[in-house]
């Protein structure tokens, strides 16, 4: 028999860094979920991503049971690691902040591609491009 869904919490946590405190513990407590268990598993399936934040999407069902979809790293945060700037352009058609190749590009496309919607990586890196250009980063070959 399937498990009915109480709710679906979407929060987006630094890995490896979850801890009670809000925004998780009153996210979650609503619904009845052990916090201190979430926030050891949030934080063992994400240590090896420190530095950015994960999207995570929790399905609470009636039982208090619940799974969890981590999700990539935003692509504004993939696209600064890759550019070595701590953030965009306030005038990214004016000033430029920094520059990314085309390989990384691809490279970060590859790994948001299962979040994207679409199968089709020259696509995905239209996308990403898209971020780019908008954060004030250049594409060069």
């Amino acid at each position: 028999m399937k498990k009915k869904i109480k709710a679906i919490v979407k929060l987006q946590i630094p890995a490896g860094q979850a801890t009670p405190a809000p925004p998780v513990g009153p996210s979650l407590a609503q619904h009845g979920l052990n916090i201190k268990e979430f926030c050891d598993k949030f934080n063992e399936l994400t240590k090896k991503q420190q530095g950015f934040t994960i999207p995570v999407e929790i399905t609470v069902y009636e039982d208090r049971t619940y799974e969890m979809k981590l999700k990539k790293p935003p692509t504004a945060e993939l696209l600064k690691k890759y550019a070595g700037i701590e953030k965009g352009s306030g005038e990214p058609q004016k000033v430029k902040v920094g520059k990314i190749t085309r390989e990384q590009l691809r490279k970060i496309a590859e790994e948001k591609l299962p979040d994207l919607n679409t199968t089709d990586i020259e696509k995905a890196m239209k996308i990403v491009e898209g971020q780019a250009k908008n954060m004030g980063i250049e594409i060069i070959d």
